[in-house]
């Protein structure tokens, strides 16, 4: 591990004010993913400033909706009870990720910015152009089993790890940011950023920019979701396909819908046309079916990984099954 200077930031513009300047400074939250990535050397930032003392972890009702704070930890996210009442698919998916002990140290804001678990990535020994830009993706022509089915690019085909933001992302969730040039609210479907020819750029955060909160706003469908993981193994495994579905269903016709996708994006991927696909239509397993073809029809598999299609299709029915079920 490169040495590091530690500091300590205990408001919100402070901390902004500390990293903003060093090119190499990053913020320090639970700290789950980003020191296993310096031991690694994968991640080699030469200050780290640490962020746990901001007062940033309440889950409050904000108007019609619910503010979540950034340095909210997994575990009390997961179990609180008016996230668990309005928003069950969001407990269920932080339930599903990491272990008891690293839910709870990760928080929600790290949660969004936890970096791939491509190998490639992790190991020192490969190239990678999220690493190093322009060095090459060993990825495309190596082992790719975990990789992407969707919105990849020729220079990275890794996939977006965090079950969190698969859940959140379909709950129309928005990100509230602090930074060098001010406050910002971006929408989760705008905040990370597809790999394209600068895959070293994951979202759309500046350097220095903190996350503060994050808002989910009230709807009609949120009450009645699920979170459906495959992975292959029960527990402390990453998403081979996960699925966030919602349905506002009145007279067994359903009148919204949220389909999101983990496991299988370079970013947490919603299926906007699979929503369309199911509008207006009878809850019913044709009309599951029909919406999870629709949801499958771009991917593009890679060598090793050409069983995500069928896979992913199975668990958006089984998860839109199960939301249809509920009372």
């Amino acid at each position: 591990m490169q040495p590091f200077s530690y500091k300590k930031a205990g408001q919100a513009e402070n901390a902004v004010a500390l990293v903003a300047p060093e090119v190499q400074a990053a913020y320090l939250a639970g700290g789950t993913s980003l020191i296993d990535l310096m031991k690694l050397n994968v991640q080699t930032p030469r200050e780290l400033v640490d962020i746990n003392p901001l007062p940033l972890t309440k889950i409050e009702i904000q108007g019609k909706g619910v503010r979540i704070g950034a340095m909210a930890r997994n575990s009390d996210v997961a179990y609180d009870a008016i996230i668990q009442e309005r928003y069950p698919v969001l407990s269920e998916a932080l339930l599903s990720g990491a272990s008891p002990q690293l839910r709870n140290m990760a928080t929600v804001g790290g949660n969004l910015l936890q970096r791939t678990r491509c190998y490639y990535f992790r190991d020192t020994a490969f190239p990678c152009n999220k690493r190093v830009p322009g060095s090459g993706c060993p990825a495309i022509e190596g082992y790719n089993r975990i990789h992407a089915i969707f919105g990849a690019s020729d220079r990275c085909i890794a996939t977006h790890p965090s079950d969190m933001a698969v859940a959140m992302i379909a709950l129309d969730a928005v990100v509230q940011t602090r930074g060098p040039n001010g406050e910002r609210s971006i929408p989760l479907a705008d905040f990370h950023l597809l790999p394209g020819d600068t895959p070293e750029r994951e979202t759309v955060l500046q350097h220095g920019e903190l996350i503060v909160a994050v808002d989910l706003p009230a709807s009609k469908f949120a009450k009645r979701s699920h979170y459906l993981k495959v992975r292959d193994r029960a527990s402390y495994a990453f998403a081979m396909t996960s699925v966030a579905a919602a349905l506002d269903i009145q007279n067994g016709i359903i009148r919204s819908a949220r389909i999101a996708l983990g496991g299988v994006g370079t970013k947490p991927w919603r299926a906007y046309e699979a929503e369309k696909a199911l509008l207006s239509k009878p809850a019913n397993e044709a009309t599951f079916l029909a919406a999870a073809s629709v949801a499958i029809a771009g991917a593009k598999p890679q060598k090793y990984n050409g069983f995500k299609v069928e896979l992913a299709k199975r668990t958006i029915v089984k998860a839109l099954t199960t939301v249809g079920g509920m009372a």
